[in-house]
């Protein structure tokens, strides 16, 4: 037990995002390299100058859900009880008794649901009614997600929504982490989910000059920004004696968690905050530098991010950041904002359990300032034993998750 608390493990996983409707699908695409951004699909697409996206296609609502169900459940909410019910079937874990009150339920979300927003301001202003579906509230609520979730499972312990930019996901997940590590909680449902590709949702992110409207190239001296993706990644979270003692199969371990501030600038990222995560995430593991195989970056497209990032990562690791492969899987299935960290969290298990480092794609000309191996367009075999996923955000809000294998 390192940092005198209780182990964590990770015994189900669960997904929907542009690569593929389940994990299977989405770690062969990323071991293919696949590219899940194209042509978006969405109402009043020719009024938006940024017409990209990660979007999830070939989805059905009604093969999933009924109507009742449909008419409470924002798009954000749908992705979250799917990847769910993956997960769950996975670990084989069920709740009942204390089990239910020692469990609960953490998830990240930036925008909770901006789909429902969407559709309402449109009802409202744009087709003048004067009355909305009384479900609205309950429906857009950021907590909507965790909340189903822990109705669908009955998890009765804590059970709650964070909300910090880019990095929800990871921090709703070390949270989870640490509720476990304490004795708070035996098990916990955590990840996150993002849906916000509609006409409002994109808007309003074009207002930045963010984003690409051709392609995300992280790394890449030729990035020219970020792309929207959407989707929801789930895990079980377990005390690892609590796991071993009922025969469930161990995905990997969470060793560590780190989060900071930067305290300095809303929007431009600093790369002293991002050291500081990473320290810490590596210091509670109990971690060296030239322990950690691969780090699945933040890696946006942006100029300042990546520049910022790679810098950090630089100084952290000093002499072992030449052998050190990190990449970011943005480039496949885009920037799921508060989920992103969740999808991304499977990246990460994949190097961990199958020895596949999934690449940076569109990765075309090389940057002095990012001069690391960032596994340029095509995955590697590599063993690795412990790995790191950064999560850096707009507020200056950093959360770095540290795992090893299982």
């Amino acid at each position: 037990m390192t940092g005198g608390g209780r182990r964590v493990v990770i015994t189900g996983a669960g997904t929907i995002n542009s690569l593929g409707h389940d994990v299977p699908s989405t770690l062969e695409a990323m071991r293919e390299g696949r590219c899940g951004i194209g042509p978006l699909d969405l109402r009043d697409v020719e009024r938006l100058s940024v017409q990209i996206g990660g979007q999830v296609k070939g989805y059905d609502e009604q093969a999933h859900f009924n109507r009742q169900q449909i008419a409470l459940y924002d798009r954000f909410t749908q992705f979250t009880l799917l990847a769910a019910r993956q997960a769950m079937a996975q670990s084989g874990i069920s709740f009942s008794g204390e089990e239910s009150e020692m469990s609960g339920v953490v998830l990240g979300t930036a925008g909770g649901g901006v789909n429902t927003w969407d559709e309402n301001y449109r009802t409202v202003y744009e087709e003048g009614k004067n009355r909305v579906h009384p479900f609205v509230v309950p429906k857009l609520m950021n907590n909507a997600a965790a909340s189903h979730v822990s109705m669908e499972y009955n998890l009765r312990g804590p059970s709650f929504t964070v909300a910090t930019a880019c990095s929800s996901s990871n921090h709703a997940m070390g949270l989870a982490f640490q509720m476990i590590r304490s004795g708070m909680c035996r098990a916990m449902l955590t990840g996150g989910s993002e849906a916000m590709l509609c006409f409002g949702g994109v808007k309003a992110w074009e207002g930045l000059r963010v984003m690409s409207k051709d392609a995300c190239r992280p790394f890449s001296a030729n990035r020219n920004g970020m792309v929207q993706g959407e989707g929801a990644a789930v895990f079980v979270f377990e005390e690892y004696e609590h796991a071993r003692a009922r025969g469930a199969e161990i995905l990997c371990e969470v060793a560590g968690f780190g989060m900071t501030a930067d305290a300095a600038d809303i929007v431009m990222p600093s790369a002293q905050g991002a050291e500081r995560a990473m320290r810490g995430a590596m210091r509670e593991a109990g971690l060296a530098p030239e322990q950690i195989g691969y780090i699945n970056a933040h890696g946006t497209g942006t100029a300042a991010n990546d520049k910022s990032e790679c810098a950090s990562v630089s100084h952290v690791f000093g002499p072992a950041a030449d052998r050190l492969m990190i990449s970011s899987t943005k480039s496949m299935h885009g920037h799921l904002i508060g989920g992103t960290g969740a999808v991304e969290l499977l990246a990460c298990i994949m190097a961990l359990r199958d020895g596949v480092i999934a690449p940076t794609i569109g990765y075309e000309e090389p940057d002095p300032e990012c001069a690391l191996d960032v596994v340029p367009n095509t995955a590697r075999e590599a063993k690795v034993s412990a790995v790191l996923s950064n999560a850096f955000a707009f507020g200056g809000l950093n959360a770095v998750l540290a795992l090893r294998a299982a």
